[in-house]
């Protein structure tokens, strides 16, 4: 990335609507230094964006002046980003290219953002063109930075994607499953049913009750347990285990925890359980958990 530097005008960095404040990659800005630079959050359609203004000035407060929120899979907001860009591009002082009328463009951000997601998009709006990058739901499926993709023919401009890159060291225990929970690391790293724990811990502090109703369950619990109990036995995931007694073996079925664990983590990426805002106890000033050692 730091190679293809001298090749851009400005950066698009694209971070996950549901967790704008934390988790963003903190080398990107001091390694990618003074272009000009625009953050797009992207799954707005996913966020619960009732603090939207608190969020922006946070935002601003870091310095991130530019921000646009958009839902790259519907195209929403997307039009946006060209005219911002150039306007940026613009204004620039560092913009020193000459006659050179044709502008490139990078793309970064953490695994499984959508900045792949982005280029399609760009390119539908634009270009009337359909894929130029592969796009997945997991992360990793963009490994080097790739050669040019043309976006836009009035102003030509190009852009580079570039594979999603996660912060050496994670600030902390919470940040970290935020993350996972959005998709940027992959769920057997970190385990589904911590995962699913961690996600029904912060739906019932946000007073996000869709799982009971999607599942049925009767009323809101704190019991992970329980919950994917219910879950396994609604989705009917059980499994046979074989259990040794005094007097031989005895098949037992059991709910199959972690393929419930699965689905419940599943069913709050594709937004079934309504839109949430991971990033609501940085809003409200509450400490966030303990560091990593």
């Amino acid at each position: 990335m730091k190679s293809s530097l001298k090749l851009v005008d400005c950066i698009i960095e694209v971070h996950d609507a549901r967790i704008p404040l934390s988790g963003r990659n903190p080398l990107f800005q001091e390694t990618l230094g003074l272009k000009p630079h625009l953050l797009v959050l992207n799954k707005m359609d996913l966020a619960d964006l009732t603090e939207q203004q608190k969020i922006m000035q946070r935002l601003e407060g870091e310095g991130l002046k530019n921000v646009i929120f958009t839902n790259c899979l519907k195209d929403e907001n997307v039009k946006q980003i060209i005219p911002m860009v150039t306007e940026l591009m613009g204004s620039s002082p560092r913009y020193h290219r000459g006659e050179n009328l044709e502008y490139c463009i990078m793309v970064i951000g953490v695994p499984n953002v959508g900045k792949s997601s982005l280029i399609n998009s760009l390119r539908r709006q634009h270009l009337r063109k359909g894929k130029a990058a592969r796009v997945g739901g997991e992360p990793g499926i963009t490994r080097a930075v790739m050669s040019r993709i043309q976006v836009s023919e009035r102003p030509l401009m190009f852009l580079l994607d570039t594979p999603g890159v996660l912060a050496p060291r994670i600030e902390s225990v919470e940040t970290g499953l935020k993350l996972a929970l959005c998709g940027t690391v992959l769920d057997h790293l970190v385990g589904e049913e911590t995962m699913a724990d961690y996600l029904l811990f912060t739906l019932n502090r946000h007073q996000r009750f869709g799982y009971v109703q999607h599942y049925g369950l009767g009323s809101a619990c704190d019991s992970i347990d329980r919950v994917l109990k219910s879950v396994a036995v609604k989705l009917g995931k059980t499994q046979k285990v074989k259990v040794l007694t005094g007097t031989g073996d005895v098949n037992v079925v059991q709910p199959d925890y972690p393929a419930a664990a699965r689905d419940f983590l599943h069913t709050f990426r594709r937004g079934l359980l309504g839109p949430v805002m991971l990033d609501l106890d940085i809003l409200r000033g509450h400490p966030p958990a303990e560091t990593v050692p």
